[in-house]
């Protein structure tokens, strides 16, 4: 008579709640440690260090995008090999010297560095916390873990850049606003210490064959498989949009007259709208399919985009940054779950690895493209161009995507 494994791990969101809270709590701090950025830091370039060039501004979304990306690819590589709690844990002590690196920064070449830094840091963090919800989760809920692993940590990026604008505007942009990102840092490092490794839920899920090599996951979720290189091409234009959002909205807010307060609201409501959108967005995507939502939202995207160029003042920019979160809340954890779904169990962190190396070097495409428009014909320019790009992905995953759910 065959004997019955005691020992199997059991995936659910139910059986595994305990550790699936602890990792949202994990994710809420990756995702506070750099919302202090969204007000901050593109403030302090242009206040602090008396930067007048946009690419120059820009410069630390590019080195932040660019440690991101391989980060996430490396992250995906190792997660299985050293183990997942492991790799959390040395992604937190790379990204505690970043507030304090920031706070003491004599030039804009350390806020540089430290932003390279805090992309190592989330590479590493934010791909494992998403990859240990999907392994308690199981195949049933994989939306529902994007979704809540997203919406923590996009609604802990508004809060943070919310509060960091109102500390900011009364106490100025240093040093006092960073000392909330020393503490977000050291409590994210205990907390990682904590959580169990989940590497062994993906065993009681069907894998087929042995995971292929990195090189050849590498080709398909790049462009050999036709779904998952749309995928790919599209989560790269999302995180295009949001360097854009990040590094040269804030300056133009500025530009006209807004302060560090208002401008941590703006923020707070592009990253808010798009962290409670994505507690619903998600898990729709498990009923009605990955397709539609991710179309719509590039489209919308694209639509508020634009907006920013052809609107001004408060009340006009705040309600664009609604509509800009929206549109992204519906398209962020739907990519996410679609690699997932396209992916076999055993080569699922590789390939969210590939998937997260593309969408974050978005930030860098979209960094180095803004800066150098808005510097040779404005940054209406440069807004406008970037938000006829995210309608265009929109239509790529329309036509490259199947029409069906993915699950």
């Amino acid at each position: 008579m065959a004997m019955r494994t005691v020992d199997a791990p059991t995936t659910g969101v139910r059986a595994n709640l305990g550790q699936f809270l602890l990792l949202i709590g994990v994710n809420a701090l990756v995702g506070a440690l750099v919302g202090q950025e969204r007000t901050l830091v593109p403030l302090l370039g242009v206040e602090t260090f008396g930067l007048r060039s946009a690419s120059a501004v820009l410069a630390f979304v590019v080195a932040f995008g660019a440690a991101k990306a391989i980060a996430n690819l490396l992250t995906g590589h190792f997660a299985d090999r050293i183990g997942r709690r492991n790799l959390l844990i040395l992604g937190w002590a790379i990204g505690l010297p970043v507030p304090v690196i920031i706070m003491i920064a004599p030039s804009w070449g350390w806020v540089i560095a430290a932003n390279a830094l805090l992309g190592i840091n989330q590479g590493i963090t934010w791909s494992l916390t998403l990859i240990m919800k999907m392994d308690l989760a199981g195949p049933r809920h994989r939306g529902l873990a994007a979704s809540a692993n997203e919406a923590a940590g996009y609604g802990a990026v508004a809060v943070s850049a919310w509060i960091t604008g109102f500390l900011a505007d009364r106490y100025g942009l240093r040093p006092e606003p960073l000392f909330l990102g020393v503490a977000f840092a050291g409590l994210g490092f205990i907390l990682s210490v904590i959580v169990r490794d989940t590497g062994g839920h993906t065993a009681t899920q069907p894998s087929g064959s042995a995971p292929p090599s990195l090189k050849r996951t590498l080709l398909d979720v790049s462009f050999k498989d036709r779904q998952l290189g749309a995928v790919s091409r599209t989560g790269l234009v999302n995180n295009a949009t949001d360097a854009v959002a990040w590094g040269l909205l804030p300056v133009v807010f500025v530009e006209y007259g807004l302060d560090a307060g208002r401008v941590g609201t703006l923020a707070a409501l592009y990253t808010g709208t798009w962290a409670v959108g994505q507690l619903f967005s998600g898990s729709a995507s498990d009923r009605i399919g990955r397709r539609e939502l991710i179309a719509a939202g590039m489209l919308v995207q694209g639509i508020a985009i634009v907006g920013f160029a052809s609107f001004e003042g408060f009340a006009a920019w705040a309600g664009l940054s609604t509509v800009f979160g929206l549109g992204t809340a519906l398209v962020y954890p739907t990519l996410l779950a679609a690699v997932v779904d396209l992916s076999p169990p055993a080569e699922r962190a590789r390939a969210l690895g590939v998937y997260r190396l593309w969408r974050d070097s978005g930030y860098v495409a979209g960094a180095v493209a803004a800066g150098l428009i808005a510097d040779s014909f404005g940054s209406s320019a440069s807004i406008v161009t970037v938000g006829f790009l995210a309608a265009a992905a929109g239509l790529d995953a329309m036509v490259n995507l199947e029409k069906r759910r993915f699950v």
